[in-house]
């Protein structure tokens, strides 16, 4: 064989000419312990806080603790893959969540993993969007004052939402929070149709966290059999998962949301509950070996939440020129976290903290629920600091809903001094009547929200006095026949509610001649009070 080494020098010399090599530097780290979902690894030096790390059996995790000598990290996965010794790697992004319409109608984990059995999602890297993300500022923000409509009366009538608002939903367990919350998300198909390409479609995020998985199974099938799935993420991370997961879900959700926000869209997310979330939160930091304060909680659990629900605002117009991070102005997110509490005390530590962090809270009181009131609110202490710039003109009329928290408030005080069988005078007499009716009127089935319109017709028959001659035993059967008739015969009522947003006189007319016309046919020859 024949070497020339001048043609080998310029294969040589071209060969280097072309080479363009990729540097890539990795920080690396061994495991000096694991247990408990939480390992602590040595030689990371270079690690951000929240950083994904990646462990040599293919799990990941998340540093949550940089000391001098070590980095704690929550392990976002099987932890018995991970053992002493094994190589860690830095990734070099803080964690991240998958964003965008392809997550519509799926169900996925905390960290943003397709847990539905319907394959993978189909989103490109720019989809990622990091769990933490900076809440709006004052001047990105604008005042809430557009209502987002829930289709439950007693809610949309006493304690109304505005699209940007925090409501707190509080209550004992099995008390109707979740049930609630998923009347919310049906409800949301009268915005646009329920279909999630339609810019008017209120979308929505429904985050599990602590849930039982049969719990999550059937309200992923509730909303399938309502049309509601289309326009909706749910967001799992069950009691059978990691403390860790537990604790990420709400921020994963969250992002995700707030896409959609940035692209000009309404959004709702309902985080179900904030109480588990502590307490896995709680779990994480304790393994973390993070100084406890009161209830063991550690001392940043304030700023667990406040930095969570501070992410919900309606934004303003003029937002994309403050900040190119919002494509568009004008969208929103509309938080309703839930907390469960033991024997109502609303007192406690978490209780309370969230309730300083949101504006009102909606209470369902087991003494209501178990006494067959449904929805179980507690007009009393639930409040929306809101109130009135959140509701249509129709429903904020004084004829309406105007004074229907104060008249049902009147309504329990009395109704507990009647109990003492003391003579009651005409006035006293005709509120007890009229309050018992309204109490009636406002119970509400399970899975069925009514739209804004139908909540007005109805309310003011019962605010108006049409049916304090009727039995209150048969309010809900009135309503069910009244709504019917509306529908039936004077459609143009709730057309103009829908479109002018205000009730007319003549309006009002013809729905106190179809209540009497309703009553009589429901009750022929009927005289005297039910």
């Amino acid at each position: 064989m024949d070497l020339r080494p001048a043609e080998v020098t310029s294969i040589l010399s071209k060969e280097i000419e072309n080479y363009k090599g990729d540097l890539a530097v990795q920080n690396v780290g061994t495991v000096l312990s694991v247990g408990d979902g939480v390992a602590r690894v040595w030689g990371l030096n270079d690690c951000m806080m929240n950083e994904l790390l990646e462990f040599s059996g293919g799990v990941r995790g998340v540093a949550l603790n940089l000391e001098e000598d070590n980095v704690g990290c929550v392990l976002l996965g099987d932890a018995t893959k991970v053992k002493e010794g094994d190589t860690v790697r830095t990734s070099g992004r803080i964690i991240s969540v998958p964003t965008g319409p392809q997550l519509l109608g799926r169900v996925v984990n905390a960290l943003g993993d397709p847990v539905d059995g319907r394959g993978p999602l189909g989103v490109t890297e720019k989809d990622y969007l990091p769990i933490e993300q900076p809440a709006p500022s004052v001047v990105e923000r604008e005042p809430v004052k557009e209502p987002l409509q829930t289709g439950i009366k007693a809610i949309d009538a006493m304690i109304p939402i505005g699209r940007g608002q925090r409501e707190l939903v509080i209550g004992d367990r099995q008390t109707g929070k979740t049930a609630l919350l998923i009347d919310t998300i049906i409800s949301q198909k009268n915005s646009g149709g329920g279909d999630p390409n339609n810019p008017d479609q209120v979308l929505c995020v429904y985050v599990a966290m602590g849930q039982k998985q049969s719990t999550v199974v059937d309200v992923v099938r509730r909303l399938e059999q309502s049309g509601a799935m289309p326009f909706t993420i749910v967001v799992s991370a069950s009691a059978n998962d990691e403390a860790s997961m537990q604790y990420l879900a709400a921020y994963a959700g969250c992002s995700m949301a707030e896409r959609f926000r940035d692209e000009g869209r309404h959004v709702v997310i309902m985080y179900d509950d904030l109480y588990k979330q502590a307490l896995a939160y709680r779990q994480v930091m304790l393994l973390l070996r993070r100084p406890p304060g009161r209830e063991a909680f550690p001392g940043d659990v304030f700023n667990l939440h406040s930095r969570l629900l501070e992410r919900a605002a309606k934004i303003s117009r003029d937002a994309p020129k403050i900040n190119p991070r919002f494509k568009k102005g004008g969208g929103s997110i509309t938080a309703l976290p839930v907390v469960e509490t033991q024997e109502g005390d609303v007192s406690a530590y978490i209780p309370t903290n969230v309730i300083s962090i949101t504006d009102g809270q909606i209470f369902l009181e087991s003494n209501l629920f178990n006494s067959g009131v449904k929805p179980a609110v507690n007009a009393g202490i639930s409040v929306s600091r809101v109130g009135g710039s959140a509701q249509i003109k129709a429903m904020k009329d004084k004829a309406v809903a105007g004074g229907l928290r104060l008249g049902l408030a009147s309504y329990r005080a009395l109704a507990a001094f009647a109990q003492f069988g003391s003579d009651l005078d005409k006035a006293t007499q005709q509120e007890l009547t009229r309050g018992e009716r309204l109490v009636e009127l406002l119970k509400q089935g399970q899975y069925a929200p009514l739209p804004v319109e139908q909540q007005i017709m109805a309310i003011y028959c019962g605010t108006s006095g049409g049916l304090d001659d009727f039995p209150a035993r048969r309010v809900q059967e009135f309503e069910k026949a009244f709504l019917r008739f509306m529908n039936d015969h004077h459609p143009e009522v709730g057309q103009e509610i829908r479109t002018t947003k205000e009730l007319s006189a003549k309006s009002r007319s013809t729905l106190e001649a179809a209540c009497k016309t309703v009553k009589q046919q429901l009750n022929p020859g009927a005289s005297g009070k039910g």
